[in-house]
């Protein structure tokens, strides 16, 4: 079975709560103010372009220049293309409109191509896949919206057939594609069909003033959260959620537990399995529904490599230390890659915080790996101390020789492959 390749959201609180989105997924954002979705969307684009992905926005509510005033500094890219489903559609050719085109002949970085007649939904399906048709990579995509598109062609039934028709067609493209959709303007029905076939559904809320986020679907996700409200706050472009500041006055014991657990690349299920508990008591743990009873967490304690101290202790308050020997070094998994096509060890105890994590890393000879080692939106480096490898980036081939140094600081690899046929050896390093 093939792997499927995970990326982040550029929201780092939801990818944990997610896992991570991974190429493919069509991603609803059921919208309860029509307003909500926007920062997780300009979130999704700004890590596509920081990895040189291109994105295709398409949008039916607003015009071009109000869209390129709402994106601000992410317009200035040469990866972004607009699909203007507004200017003949809810704008209806107005002058007022189409003076944007007559006033924007200057070069710009950005694409922009206007549909000339989006009321038909065949022309909107013929513009969208021949912009994608030459882009290279896993493209990303935003639709806004949905309920733009409902009003245009007149109906819900337009808006299904067009979605049941892309979802599957954009999964197989190998895309990520965020659809956006004000809940309060939907029939039951027709939210039912659509969360049917996304693979990934996300209500977004507000109530008394707070606003949550409640995963409705994950497809290939092991999760325990589905249906529960996570509070969360917005100022300028971050997210911030309730439970990254949960228990402020004293030690967050289900986050440091699965800080450890994912510095060890393990997922809940096989941590659950390696204790010999349920992935439900883990994830449980996780979330401070329940504590651990004291075998348990001796038994998590020995299978993370740590002492049980370390699960109390606040981020960044272990003990300072200087010298690691090598019996410290903690074998690590790399859950986005075939078991047995990559081997590594992180350097330092994962209970040692620091802003840089160094793994030793092999790789066999003549493996082909068709994804990066870690999901990580840091700056990462590495040397290569035996062997030869070629990395794909998104635009260039890079051949890597024993003694050199590569440098990853916004774009990520998708393939890595040794070229010799004894194991490539890596010293890499994780910066915070």
């Amino acid at each position: 079975m093939e792997e499927k390749i995970r990326i982040s959201s550029g929201v780092s609180q939801l990818d944990h709560l997610l896992e991570g989105l991974y190429i493919g997924d069509n991603v609803v954002w059921y919208d309860d103010a029509g307003s909500l979705a926007s920062v997780f969307c300009l979130n999704f684009i700004q890590i596509s372009q920081r990895e040189n992905k291109p994105v295709i926005y398409v949008t039916f509510d607003r015009s071009p220049r109000n869209l390129l005033d709402k994106l601000g500094p992410l317009s200035e890219n040469p990866f972004l293309t607009i699909l203007d489903c507004f200017t003949f559609g809810k704008g209806a050719g107005s002058p007022v409109f189409l003076k944007f085109y007559e006033l924007s002949s200057a070069e710009k970085p950005y694409s922009i191509v206007r549909v000339e007649d989006p009321r038909q939904m065949d022309r909107v399906v013929e513009n969208l896949y021949d912009l994608h048709a030459p882009m290279k990579g896993d493209v990303r995509l935003v639709f806004e919206s949905l309920t733009g598109m409902a009003e245009l062609w007149g109906g819900e039934d337009q808006v299904l057939q067009f979605y049941s028709h892309s979802c599957p067609r954009l999964y197989e493209l190998n895309t990520v594609a965020y659809w956006v959709m004000e809940k309060k303007a939907h029939t039951p029905r027709f939210r039912a069909q659509i969360n049917q076939i996304a693979q990934v559904a996300i209500d977004l809320s507000i109530k008394r003033g707070t606003t949550s986020l409640t995963i409705l679907k994950a497809e290939k996700r092991e999760l325990e959260n589905f249906h529960k409200p996570h509070p969360y706050w917005v100022k300028d472009q971050a997210v911030s959620f309730d439970s990254e500041k949960r228990l402020g006055m004293g030690i967050d014991l289900g986050q440091r537990v699965k800080e450890l657990r994912l510095k060890k690349g393990l997922s809940q299920t096989e941590l659950a399995q390696l204790v010999g508990v349920t992935p439900s008591t883990i994830s449980q743990v996780e979330s401070n529904m329940i504590y651990p009873s004291l075998p348990g967490l001796l038994k998590m304690a020995e299978i993370l490599s740590v002492e049980v101290s370390s699960f109390f202790q606040e981020q960044g308050g272990s003990k300072k230390r200087v010298i690691f020997s090598p019996r410290e070094a903690v074998p690590v998994k790399f859950p986005d890659l075939p078991e047995g096509s990559i081997s590594g060890k992180l350097l330092t105890p994962v209970d040692i915080e620091t802003k840089a994590e160094p793994y030793l890393i092999e790789i066999p000879p003549f493996q082909t790996l068709s994804s990066h080692f870690f999901v990580h939106k840091g700056e990462e480096m590495g040397y290569l101390l035996a062997g030869e490898l070629q990395v794909k980036m998104a635009r260039e081939v890079y051949t890597l020789h024993a003694g050199e140094v590569i440098c990853l600081v916004s774009e990520m690899p998708w393939e890595w492959k040794n070229l010799s046929p004894e194991p490539a050896r890596l010293l890499w390093v994780k910066i915070k």
